[in-house]
Parts: structure tokens; C-alpha cells; sequence
């Protein structure tokens, strides 16, 4: 049986590409105008209803970045989260992690797979031909690999944190801010001025070991509350003496709002005072 062939392409086109995907392009200086107008969405670290509880918080790299979608309900099996590296489409030439077409996909896989998603933010092309776009994936693999990844599989949030994302006294969005413009350029939260349970200098734990008697108070709606107990343990396991008073449904800073709180507080360290007071003989 004859295969019949398929007709001929009319030739010229009659569709005009610039005009189709909505583009000036100047040859000048290898570069576009892009005129499609295309919805974007912010990454935010609230689990807003419509966005099925997934934690978002976009990540730089050396020359792009990339969004991380994390679920804030991960499987209860105790299984590792499967990792997805996902690059946008858009021909290497438009669009972003950003656009809302995108995020909302990633957000979905999150959820349904579920698995933590790497949206890679590459640069684009004719402003950065290819391989630029190829190298940026190969760098967001590389950053995946030099992460600590924790039991859910991405970003080391705690399960306070996760639990107090949108708490209103201070959003996890909110202490992750005032980490970002505080903490030294280019230091990640596990740098010494933001994480002292980290494993550093020996001489530093020598230190730490030679500290008095200590009391950390730690509030059970407080979005720090394990970081707070992680920091008591490590201070135990270097032989300080530590205190620890728990307020099961105190937030954080409570006791500047809360007469009781702050009086509470007051008499436990009181107690605690008297009872680290050395008399001179």
C-alpha cells in the first residue's frame, strides 16, 4: 500500500511569529522586548487556602535562582520526599518561575505527588543563549546536592515553624525577612551568628561548655520553639546547666503584651536568680 506524503507547509507562513508570541527583537544587541502580559506570583511562605498548604521561598544562585515548594503536610509514613528539578516552559526565550501558570503546577505536584519541587529561574535566551539556561539547571542540581536535606526532603523549616507559618505575632515569612537583612550577604541560616547548634570551631564548644547556669524560656506557640529546645540540648550536651521553663500556650514576646505572662515569667526567674546566687564569704 502507498504511504501517502503529508501535504507541503504553505510557504510563506502566514502567521508572524514576533506578533504571534508578542516580541520585539533588536538585532543590535541580541535582545527582546517582551510584550505578553503574564500574571506572576509572589513566593510567600503563608500557606494562603488556594495554594493547598505548600510553603514557597525563592532561593539565589549565583546567576538566577530558583523557587522551592515544599508541603507542609508531608506524608506521616516517614518516608523521604521525592525531589523534582522542573525548568518553566516558554522556549528558553519567555516567561519565569514566577508566572502564575507555573507556580500554580508546581504547587499542584507538591501536593499530589507529593514531593518538593525545584522551579529553576534560568536565564534567558537571546540575552543569555543556550548554554546559559542548560548551565543554571546544572547549578540548581548542584545546590540540591549541597543541602542538608532534612526527613521532609527540602528546606530545614522545623516543625514549629511549619505548624506557626502564619502565626500573628511572628509569621515565619516575617522571621525569615528579618534573618535575610541581618544576617552578613551570602550566609545561609546554619552561618554562627543565626545557628550556634551548628558544628563548628572545637574551641567555640570549649566555650560554650565553660558558661554558667543558664535559663532559656521557651513558649509553646513561639515559631522558634524547637530551634529554642534544640539550643537547650546542645547547651546540656556541652555540661551547662540549663533551666528550661515552658509555657505551653505563650507566643512569642508574650509577656510585653500579657501582664500575667510577664509576671510568670518574673516569679520563675526570681527563683532562678536566688537559686544561682553565690554569696561572698
Amino acid at each position: 500500500m502507498a504511504i501517502e506524503s503529508a501535504p507541503p507547509l504553505p510557504c510563506p507562513s502566514s502567521i508572524d511569529p514576533y506578533e504571534k508570541l508578542k516580541i520585539v527583537y533588536y538585532s543590535e544587541n541580541d535582545s527582546l522586548t517582551r510584550l505578553f502580559p503574564i500574571p506572576c506570583t509572589n513566593a510567600t511562605c503563608d500557606d494562603n487556602p488556594g495554594q493547598e498548604h505548600v510553603l514557597t521561598k525563592d532561593i539565589p544562585l549565583e546567576k538566577t535562582s530558583l523557587r522551592l515548594f515544599l508541603p507542609v503536610k508531608p506524608p506521616l509514613n516517614g518516608k523521604l520526599l521525592p525531589l523534582v528539578i522542573y525548568l518553566h516552559g516558554g522556549g528558553f526565550i519567555l516567561c519565569s518561575a514566577e508566572n502564575t501558570v507555573f507556580h500554580d503546577f508546581c504547587v499542584l505536584m507538591a501536593t499530589t505527588l507529593p514531593a518538593v519541587i525545584v522551579s529553576v529561574d534560568y536565564r534567558l535566551a537571546p540575552e543569555n543563549r543556550l548554554p546559559a539556561a542548560y548551565d543554571d539547571a546544572v547549578e540548581a542540581i548542584k545546590w540540591v546536592q549541597n543541602q542538608a536535606l532534612d526527613v521532609d526532603g527540602g528546606h530545614k523549616w522545623t516543625e514549629s515553624e511549619v505548624r506557626l507559618v502564619n502565626n500573628e505575632t511572628l509569621p515565619l515569612s516575617v522571621c525569615d525577612l528579618m534573618w535575610d537583612l541581618s544576617l552578613p550577604r551570602g550566609v545561609d541560616r546554619d552561618h554562627e551568628y543565626c545557628n550556634p547548634v551548628v558544628n563548628g570551631d572545637a574551641r567555640k564548644g570549649e566555650k560554650i561548655g565553660l558558661l554558667g547556669r543558664c535559663f532559656v524560656s521557651v513558649r509553646g506557640r513561639d515559631i522558634l520553639m524547637d530551634h529554642q529546645i534544640e539550643f537547650v540540648r546542645m547547651l546540656e550536651g556541652r555540661g551547662v546547666s540549663v533551666v528550661c521553663w515552658f509555657d505551653e500556650i505563650g507566643y512569642h514576646g508574650i509577656e510585653l503584651f500579657d501582664r500575667n505572662k510577664a509576671e510568670a515569667l518574673i516569679v520563675v526567674l526570681k527563683d532562678f536568680v536566688s537559686s544561682s546566687r553565690v554569696t561572698r564569704e
